[in-house]
């Protein structure tokens, strides 16, 4: 019994683990946790109404993606992307996706495409709720699960790795503008375009696709968001 009470006491220290990292995610893409300052756990643990190791367990894990970094004996720095970075991630995505959607349209079957209806209809029903962390996350599993289809599993990690270092901040103010259901949108395009068979007007939808992105990142940089934390999750660890 003793060891059954161990797991399950492990097991609740990962779920508020996981839980405060759902948060951290969350306060970062709204923009309350500004690119280049640098937070402490117990400050962010205090906001979050948690004890600070769980922050500093969610925190590592947000620096495996590399989000934030550790700053030693002050906290972690939530990672700063240059407009220079941000261009060169695109560029970089754009080399690879573009002609791999090309190649897919010609290879993939009607019903590889279709399973993908029900994830770019999660995109849009995301950004019309408001969910964020949904929006991305669904919009990650779309991306990821189309050029899945190219057979080429490096390819798939080389753009995944992309997309971790050009996560998008500060959409809050876009959100509430309603600007995020268009690019939302966009993907039910791709899809109708690429099972018409016109491999030409899917990459060039694809290239527009990253560049409405690429807007989307240009903007919500210039959004001001109060820097501060209101997720407080329930019970303290």
């Amino acid at each position: 019994m003793g060891d059954l009470k161990q797991r399950s006491l492990i097991s609740a220290q990962e779920r508020l683990r996981d839980q405060v990292a759902h948060a951290l995610r969350a306060a970062l893409i709204a923009g309350e946790l500004r690119p280049g300052q640098v937070y402490s756990a117990p400050g962010l643990a205090s906001e979050l109404g948690v004890s600070a190791t769980p922050v500093r367990e969610a925190m590592l894990d947000l620096a495996r993606e590399g989000m934030v970094e550790p700053v030693r004996n002050k906290g972690f720095r939530i990672t700063e992307v240059s407009e220079r970075d941000l261009d060169q991630y695109t560029e970089l995505r754009t080399m690879i996706e573009v002609p791999t959607i090309g190649r897919i349209t010609q290879t993939a079957t009607a019903d590889e495409l279709e399973a993908l209806r029900p994830v770019a209809e999660e995109i849009v029903v995301s950004a019309r709720q408001h969910d964020l962390i949904g929006y991305l996350e669904a919009d990650r599993r779309f991306h990821l699960a189309l050029l899945g289809l190219s057979g080429n599993q490096r390819l798939v990690e080389t753009v995944s790795d992309l997309r971790k270092r050009s996560r998008l901040y500060g959409l809050t103010g876009l959100d509430e503008a309603g600007m995020l259901v268009a690019s939302a949108e966009e993907h039910h395009e791709l899809l109708d375009v690429m099972l018409s068979g016109d491999a030409f007007a899917a990459e060039e939808l694809m290239a527009q696709h990253l560049g409405h992105v690429r807007s989307l990142w240009a903007q919500a940089r210039d959004v001001p968001v109060e820097p501060r934390v209101e997720r407080r999750l329930g019970g303290r660890g």
